[in-house]
């Protein structure tokens, strides 16, 4: 296998002086009741769920689109995803002018389906049956892609888009200096890693003292378990997770070498905790937070780690869920 690289730090900065100018700056929110409740001296939450698309993935997609030549931006491109990249680059590409196919499973929420095309993308479903939904629809996108002459973008796996993620961790830091603090723990949710990936290494060159703690749904631990192991491991067929924009079943080349380079750890949380994390953030802090998004608060909630007098970031990563889906989900708690 080739070496992947690993983007430095003035890569980082470069994919984030681009990207601010099309993103929001979402906030960082000091919770005095989530202190409490877990024994940490301060936590802080970064509701990516505030971004444009209603989740982090416009920045790595934003970042991704800028580096197309001018016949590449032309012709379009054309990615897989369940939904929050869908949007994300959907979004990113309406207001770069360049046409976005997005080819997503079935089974991926209708919210999602719908946001997507709202932002003109085109939409083309696909029906895994018993195979990964990931698989299917990459070979999908491939085909697209062939057919059309359209530029494959993958959601994850590529190290511009861990390096356009990573604004989130850059701003994250910036915004923590203001407050004359700086992270002990910082949790993240991990799908096939491209969040985690830019996050991790913005603090490992910025803040190296901070522990990184990557968040994924129980049976899809891809990340984790390739961390322990020192290689990417697959994992099998779960039955599911609430999670949909979680459920990747390895984490890509590009995301892992960043995590492995950063000095990330995993750890899983069931979808009960994910749903009581939706409503500790709605209750004590009044964000509405896909499941997906709310994973990282679970993991801090209820993963068991000790955070007693420590200072904690929680990136909450996504708020795309439908009114009907989250009262669902809450009311199971």
């Amino acid at each position: 296998m080739a070496k992947i690289s690993v983007p430095t730090l003035e890569h980082l900065k470069n994919a984030y002086t681009v990207t601010s100018q099309a993103t929001q700056v979402t906030p960082l929110l000091e919770s005095a009741a989530l202190a409490r409740q877990t024994g940490a001296a301060r936590v802080f939450v970064k509701p990516e769920s505030l971004q444009w698309a209603g989740s982090f993935k416009v920045r790595g997609a934003h970042w991704r689109l800028k580096q197309l030549s001018p016949q590449e931006a032309k012709r379009g491109v054309v990615a897989y995803s369940s939904g929050n990249f869908a949007q994300g680059l959907a979004a990113a590409g309406q207001s770069l002018g360049i046409p976005v196919t997005i080819v997503m499973p079935i089974d991926a929420p209708v919210a999602k389906r719908d946001a997507t095309a709202g932002y003109g993308a085109a939409v083309v479903l696909t029906d895994h049956g018993e195979r990964a939904r990931e698989e299917v629809a990459s070979e999908r996108a491939r085909q697209i892609a062939a057919e059309q002459g359209l530029t494959l973008l993958h959601p994850f796996d590529d190290p511009e888009v861990v390096a356009g993620q990573a604004g989130a961790g850059l701003e994250a830091l910036d915004q923590l200096a203001a407050k004359g603090a700086s992270a002990d723990m910082l949790f993240c949710a991990v799908g096939g890693g491209g969040l985690i990936g830019g996050v991790s290494l913005a603090f490992h060159y910025l803040s190296p003292q901070t522990r990184v703690i990557g968040v994924e749904p129980e049976g899809f631990n891809g990340m984790g378990t390739s961390l322990a192991h020192g290689e990417i491991e697959t994992m099998p067929l779960a039955a599911n997770s609430i999670c949909d924009g979680l459920m990747a079943r390895a984490p890509g080349q590009a995301p892992f070498a960043a995590v492995r380079a950063a000095g990330v750890c995993g750890l899983t949380v069931t979808d009960a905790s994910v749903r009581r994390a939706m409503k500790i953030a709605f209750e004590r802090m009044k964000l509405v937070l896909e499941p997906s998004g709310a994973a990282s608060l679970a993991a801090l909630m209820e993963g068991g780690l000790d955070v007693s007098g420590k200072t904690i970031l929680v990136v909450a990563t996504g708020g795309n869920v439908s009114l009907d889906d989250f009262i669902r989900h809450i009311a199971d708690t």
